[in-house]
Order: structure tokens, then sequence, then C-alpha cells
């Protein structure tokens, strides 16, 4: 298995993306600790991993606190002695309007958030990866020079993502510790079927797709557990593009 005995820290485990990544971490042998903010939605990912035979364990975490953040990643490595991967899949409440009539707290609102948490999750992981000389960090959603008209603040937090990613990833990899993150251009299954103008946005992220196929969520948990493996040990700072050709690097 891609992850015997590796221990992972999922932020926002309790969405359909973190779900699918914490099956997929679990699957291939990891124990899974899985924060967020819902416990109902976490113990029943938890749930269904035990019930595979998997390790999970669920725990209600802000991950936009300070002390909660310090302290839940202190009690994972207290209890298994050790932390491999850690993984920040929360949302960042965006709205997105054109930028022209957009508030100020509303373009800023998603930057804030995913500087802020990105940056928290981070820094408290590494501080006891540094110690072994090695580690995984995983962020979701990356820039690039693909936009559309409308997204608010939300493209910018995703710019502002690969910008932190690559200065952890000079900083951090002395230490042996890899920073990735994974973009993927819209994952359909991720809309609930009474989202407003979801056959609309659909139908977009299967026109740009290159391929006859958009990624999946079994996709995005398939591509992450294989970057969190040591298979992957040359790769950091830098992005893995899952979105079938709709974001062209």
């Amino acid at each position: 298995m891609l992850l015997e005995n590796k221990v992972a820290v999922i932020y926002g485990a309790g969405g359909r993306i973190g779900g699918a990544v914490a099956r997929a971490f679990a699957r291939e042998g990891a124990s899974v600790f899985l924060a967020g903010r819902t416990l109902a939605k976490l113990d029943e990912v938890a749930d269904e991993i035990s019930s595979n035979g998997g390790v999970a364990d669920a725990a209600v975490v802000d991950a936009l606190d300070v002390k909660a953040v310090d302290e839940y990643v202190d009690a994972v490595v207290a209890q298994t002695g050790y932390i491999d991967i850690s993984f920040n899949l929360i949302s960042y409440g965006d709205v997105q309007e054109p930028l022209t009539e957009i508030s100020v707290e509303d373009f800023t609102q998603p930057i804030t958030t995913a500087m802020r948490t990105q940056f928290l999750t981070t820094r408290a992981a590494a501080r006891h990866m540094i110690g072994r000389g090695s580690g995984v960090i995983l962020a979701f959603g990356g820039g690039g020079a693909n936009t559309l008209p409308g997204l608010g603040g939300f493209k910018v937090a995703l710019d502002a993502i690969e910008g932190l990613r690559r200065q952890w990833a000079c900083e951090l990899g002395p230490h042996g510790i890899r920073v990735v993150s994974l973009k993927t251009g819209g994952v359909p299954e991720t809309l609930p079927d009474d989202f407003p103008g979801r056959d609309e946005i659909v139908t977009g992220i299967q026109e740009a797709a290159l391929l006859n196929r958009t990624a999946t969520l079994a996709d995005v948990g398939d591509v992450a557990a294989f970057v969190a493996s040591d298979l992957a040990r040359t790769i950091t700072a830098t992005d893995v593009n899952i979105s079938c050709g709709a974001l062209m690097d």
C-alpha cells in the first residue's frame, strides 16, 4: 500500500473532496485524522473508513484558530508519535461577483481565509516534521493563467496559495519536507443537484477539458495518495494538474 504506516491530518475532511481524499489515504494504509467543523459529517467518513478496515479519528477543529490548530496537531503527534502528511481542504467562504460590483470585504474574504488557514496548518505540521527530516504538505486549488470573469477574490486566493506554497517549499525543502498543491479545474461531483446554475457550470467544466472526461472525486483521492507517497519523493514546489487539460500549463 502506498501510505502504509503513514499518519495523515486532513482539514475539511467532512466535505466531498476531503472525504474522498480521506478514503483514498485510508485505503492505501494511512491512519487518517479528520478535522472539520461538523462532527456528524466527519463521523460519517470515519465510520465508513473503519467499516472497511481503515483507521480514522474525527475531531472538530477551527482551522483558522491558531491555538486550536496547534493543540490539535500536538495531540495527534502525542498519540501517534509523528505526522507524515498534512492536507488542508477547507472552503474559503468566497463570494463570486464582478470586481466592479463586489464589496471590499467579500473580495478579501477568501484571500485572507486561504492564507491564514494554509499558513497555520502548514506551520503546525512542519514544526513536528522538521525533527524527523520528512513530511508532505498538500494544498488544493492552484492558480495559473486561466481565469473567468465574476470570480471575485476566489481566483486571487488560489494564486496566493501557489505563492505561499513556493515560500514554504524553499524553507522546508532542506528538512526533507515536500510541499505540493493539486488543481482540477472543477469537479462536477462536488456540486449539489440544487446548486444554482449547476448545469451551466458542469457544461463549462466539461467543454474546457481536452479529454473526454473531467476529474472525479476518486481521481482527486487517487492522485493525492500518490503525491503523498514515497513514490513521489522527487516532487515538490509545484502543483499537480489533474484538470484533464482544462487548465493548460
